[in-house]
């Protein structure tokens, strides 16, 4: 499976769950770090953990992946799993506008999820 798509099955799993405000960008000309980050806004610190569960258990089945890294979990504000290619980033509103990685990799290619997620 590509990068792509892992961060699109990654994306659907976050839409799954009621996550709000996905965004999935493309950095691969920007860093090493990841091809693609997906980014969520969780509404509290269980539905934060509920999102993050259910992308490792969508990547895990469909396509074999499990996280690297899962970093973050026990602060409740912002959890990172990190596939390698994919870094999935899952934030409480307030953490998201501080850290704005939306703003810090603005010159990422952002990918049009209209089609694919029930609210964009």
């Amino acid at each position: 499976m590509t990068p792509k798509e892992l961060a699109v099955l990654a994306a659907k799993a976050l839409d799954s769950k009621k996550g709000e405000e996905i965004k999935v960008i493309e950095v691969t000309e920007l860093t090493t770090l990841a091809d693609y980050f997906v980014i969520c806004t969780g509404s509290s610190n269980t539905q934060i953990n509920a999102l993050c569960d259910a992308v490792e258990e969508k990547l895990e089945v469909e396509a074999n992946e499990k996280p690297l890294h899962r970093e973050g979990h026990r602060g409740g504000i912002w959890v990172l799993l990190d596939y390698g290619c994919l870094v999935v980033h899952v934030f409480n509103g307030e953490a998201r506008e501080y850290y704005s990685l939306e703003r810090l990799w603005s010159d990422g290619k952002p990918l049009n999820m209209s089609e694919i997620l029930t609210e964009v």
